[in-house]
């Protein structure tokens, strides 16, 4: 419906979101978080069809809980500074890092079989920031 007057829109603040845990998961505080095609937070992994998150604030077990059962809090909109595999070269900055675990990205999606993680948008000798 188009507006007719001014309207006080809702705001949220998104830097830090509060996501439900897969079940039988351990998440890691300051590991590299993505969702799973059902939306739940898991550990960053080897695998297709996850949706970057953020870093985990937090230590969060939810390996004796069902899907949701333990929420953890995910930093977001901000730049991390991951391992790097060795792949990632300044000829990589500006282009999409692809996650190889929970604190390790890579330059390739490994022939289809990696996530994106977000744009490599530093290079350091000790790892590699990605948004």
């Amino acid at each position: 419906m188009s507006l007719t007057q001014d309207r006080n829109t809702s705001m949220k603040a998104t830097d830090v979101v509060v996501i439900g845990v897969a079940a039988s998961t351990k998440i890691f505080a300051g590991s590299l978080v993505m969702l799973n095609a059902a939306g739940f937070a898991v550990p960053g992994s080897t695998a297709t069809g996850l949706t970057y998150a953020g870093r985990a604030e937090e230590f969060v077990d939810n390996t004796s809980g069902a899907a949701g059962a333990a929420r953890v809090a995910v930093r977001r909109n901000k730049a991390f500074k991951w391992a790097n595999d060795g792949s990632i070269v300044q000829a990589n900055l500006l282009k999409s890092a692809y996650v190889v675990d929970d604190g390790t990205v890579t330059a390739t999606d490994g022939g289809g079989t990696r996530s994106v993680a977000g744009r490599i948008v530093g290079i350091d000798s000790d790892g590699v920031w990605v948004e």
